[in-house]
């Protein structure tokens, strides 16, 4: 997945790899940009520390100075049967009070004395972990003495962890969920690999490949059935290189010179004290790095802006709603004054309703209750009738006034009994029809 960052695009410059090996050391010139790598050379230097320094010395300056590349200082990659590599998580240290406790417990760490030892750290990515780099004094003096001689500016002394960590995110973004990179060097293997558990494994181990495979996705925690890759795979494929370069065999430095061609590297452990270290001339990239500023400047404007554009206009929105808010009270006060009108007028009208249907229930009661059937006693509410007196036949009084359209319902509410002239009734009847 091609890398989003911005990172990507102040990926300017050239760098100089050196691996040491066991007989040989190997060097590597890679030109970075942000359209892709591209190898200007490489030099073998054959049985280099049995060959007089001076002599080699001549030979890479040589092959610099045809690549245009004589200005520039080398990164070199010590041994790493020279270099202990530790990792230590330190959760809720901050960046202020690392030094101070890398330190601390860098006597637990270190397989040497404490005037022999020489180390290095710096914090993997933004997480807790911190990558150590620890070597012998004697070593670095030993190389630092070999490269004066022959003349060779140095930069960095550093190890494969942190070279590769940096190149395989020079142009691409590794596999989110973790690899495994084991590349064959002489009669051992070059172990490395990343995961969402460990940030950074990195070993030097025997064969067979089986074995070292088994313990780098257990220390990883990585699924059983992850396979390996080359290292050559995990790095950014070359866009032009001389007709006889084979990666194949150099992957090492080639990540070595990738990692000392860019500037914003992710990680950086340089064992070489500094008042040693040399500088590489990078007048030439002025005017590129002002471009990449200025592309790294609008980039953040043109990101910007959608968002300051987004809060002018919600501003705009918002004073243009205080200025309305006044109205929008006063019609809302406008709603609920014609609301409470509205209700009483309707209370009104249901009242003058009332005395109509009491008529009209009047009316027909007067109606279907004709002599000689009288009345003693009467009491019509909103929803019910009752009814008491006297007539010739009571029994006949209830279907008479379920039969009409005021009344349903009837019902005696006593017995009906004798009486002087007839029998004496008591109903009670609901209302239908009326208006609440």
């Amino acid at each position: 997945m091609i890398a989003t960052d911005f990172s990507k695009w102040l990926a300017f410059g050239t760098g100089v790899g050196i691996e040491i090996g066991r007989e040989d050391a190997t060097v590597t010139v890679a030109r970075v940009r942000p359209s892709g790598v591209k190898v200007l050379g490489e030099l073998i230097i054959r049985r280099f520390r049995e060959t007089p320094a001076s002599e080699w010395g001549a030979e890479y300056s040589s092959f610099l100075k045809k690549l245009g590349a004589g200005h520039l200082a080398a990164t070199v990659l010590l041994p790493r049967d020279e270099v202990t590599v530790r990792q230590i998580p330190m959760p809720g240290v901050t960046d202020r009070d690392l030094a101070a406790a890398v330190r601390f417990e860098i006597d637990s760490l270190n397989p040497y004395s404490e005037e022999e030892a020489a180390f290095q750290w710096a914090r993997i990515g933004k997480t807790s972990s911190v990558l150590i780099g620890i070597t012998r004094r004697s070593v670095l003096e030993h190389y630092t003495t070999l490269f004066a001689e022959a003349g060779v500016n140095v930069a960095e002394f550093t190890f494969s962890a942190p070279a590769i960590y940096s190149a395989v995110r020079l142009l691409v973004k590794p596999p989110a969920d973790g690899f495994v990179v084991i590349e064959e060097s002489g009669d051992e293997l070059e172990v490395y690999g990343e995961s969402a558990a460990r940030p950074l494994f990195s070993a030097r181990l025997d064969p067979p490949t089986g074995r070292a495979r088994v313990l780098a996705i257990s220390e990883l925690r990585l699924a059983p059935e992850t396979e390996p890759i080359a290292l050559r795979e995990a790095l950014p494929k070359p866009l032009a290189s001389p007709a006889d370069y084979d990666m194949s065999s150099s992957s090492l430095s080639y990540a070595t010179a990738l990692a000392g061609a860019w500037l914003l590297r992710p990680l950086a452990v340089n064992l070489l004290p500094a008042e040693q270290r040399q500088t590489s001339s990078r007048l030439h990239l002025i005017p590129v790095i002002a471009l990449a500023s200025l592309l790294l400047v609008m980039s953040g404007i043109l990101l910007a802006y959608p968002k300051y554009a987004d809060r002018r206009y919600l501003g705009f929105l918002q004073t243009e709603l205080r200025k309305i808010e006044p109205q929008a009270g006063r019609a809302m006060s406008l709603d609920r004054e014609i609301a409470t009108v509205r209700n009483r007028a309707q209370t009104l009208d249901a009242f003058r309703r009332h005395t109509k249907d009491d008529l009209d229930a009047l009316a027909e009661l007067t109606k279907m209750l004709p002599p000689p059937t009288w009345l003693n006693s009467m009491q019509l509410t909103r929803d019910s009738l009752n009814i008491s007196g006297e007539t010739e036949q009571a029994a006949a009084l209830l279907k008479v006034l379920d039969s009409s359209h005021q009344f349903k319902n009837s019902s005696f509410g006593l017995p009906i009994a004798r009486g002087p002239s007839g029998e004496l009734f008591s109903i009670r009847a609901v209302r239908q029809g009326v208006t609440r």
